[in-house]
């Protein structure tokens, strides 16, 4: 899927991703695609609760190994 921001948030704890996260997202245009990518493993958890307070749309989460990646579109 196309995105156009990407967002590392490797390496940080929560809440860090979704700070970082609705920072970028402020940033995008409406419809438009952020793609993070996060290591910590609340950040599922967190990133399904987020989009559920803010409307924006958590379109698909994906694990690799001890990395995963979401995408969100802006609201």
């Amino acid at each position: 899927m196309e995105f156009q921001k990407e967002l590392d948030a490797r390496g940080l704890n929560c809440p860090l991703p979704i700070l970082k996260a609705k920072k970028a997202l402020a940033e995008l245009q409406s419809g438009e695609v952020l793609r993070i990518m996060a290591t910590d493993p609340g950040s599922v958890r967190d990133f399904q609760a987020f989009a559920k307070q803010t409307g924006n749309a958590l379109l698909s989460h994906a694990q690799y190994g001890t990395e995963f990646v979401f995408l969100m579109r802006r609201k």
